[in-house]
């Protein structure tokens, strides 16, 4: 059996009645009570019911071997870019299938597979009726992590935490941060590419990387007036970056770049923050783990 016929006929046996579990989140931006409730009711009129519910972040992640043990061929993701990316890091490996539903805020890697603003609905009767298949799409990846949805390099990054203020509805941490943000895009330490060399020497308060079959796509963010940084922090805030004042930068597999003061660099990765050295790299990678895809979008 080749490994495409293995991985059809598997799929032919999941479209039976697989096992599966349930990952919720309900800091995430679409897991309130109602679409919780109402997720678990389409679930269940398409015989899709999950055998467990996993509550994350209050209870830990599955991994490759609880699935393997408890028979489990399918996990229904129902949270935002940054705990899905956690689910697929921990699940490095699996040979079972991810079903990603929009949880989350953006939703961002749901609109990559799904198509954008498709319905948790719509998802569903797709995949009761056999309409996907299972995809390993490109990632954007770092020493730091890999990124599904996207990846921003920066001081510009600061804004995510007034996206925390915002989700956590912290009026005083919301004004506090949206104050340091300013701060931080006009008077940080900006990044730029060195190889190749591309774009502004003096670089960007943020650079994106988004990921696709095609390489990575490069964008470069470059506020100059006090009109621009409100409009590109707002995008931040939104997770609509391409809103913002930008520049296309290159379509490439590898790019290197650099804190023009030597500082280390601030990153978000599927909208998580971390830390690199002054320079890094970054490339693209395949998924580590199938996703199922309804859209034509790859």
């Amino acid at each position: 059996m080749t490994a495409g016929t293995g991985r059809a006929f598997r799929r032919f046996i999941l479209m039976g009645c697989p096992r599966s579990w349930l990952v919720v989140n309900a800091r995430s931006g679409s897991n309130s009570d109602a679409a919780y409730d109402s997720l678990l009711g389409a679930l269940a009129m398409r015989g899709l019911s999950p055998d467990r519910i996993v509550e994350f972040p209050a209870q830990a992640l599955p991994t490759p071997t609880s699935l393997r043990d408890d028979g489990v061929t399918r996990l229904v993701v129902f949270t935002g870019d940054g705990s899905l990316n956690a689910v697929i890091a921990t699940l490095s490996g699996w040979d079972g299938e991810i079903l990603v539903l929009p949880g989350g805020t953006m939703n961002l890697m749901s609109a990559r597979l799904h198509g954008q603003d498709v319905a948790c609905e719509e998802i569903l009767d797709c995949i009761s009726r056999g309409a996907y298949r299972p995809i390993r799409p490109m990632m954007a990846r770092c020493d730091a992590g890999s990124a599904l949805a996207g990846l921003l390099v920066g001081p510009g990054t600061a804004w995510a935490e007034v996206r925390e203020a915002m989700r956590d509805f912290d009026v005083a941490g919301l004004a506090q941060g949206a104050g340091e943000a300013i701060a931080e895009t006009t008077g940080g330490s900006r990044v730029r590419l060195i190889e190749p060399v591309i774009g502004h020497k003096d670089g960007y308060p943020l650079i994106e990387l988004t990921p696709s079959h095609r390489g990575l796509q490069v964008d470069g963010y470059r506020p100059e007036s006090a009109s621009d940084i409100l409009q590109q922090g707002w995008a931040v805030l939104r997770r609509r970056f391409r809103e913002g004042p930008h520049e296309r930068l290159g379509l490439l597999d590898r790019v290197r770049m650099e804190n023009c003061a030597g500082e280390p660099l601030q990153v978000l990765i599927d909208g998580e923050p971390a830390t690199l050295p002054s320079q890094a790299e970054f490339t693209v990678a395949d998924c580590p783990v199938d996703l199922l895809a309804t859209s034509h979008g790859f």
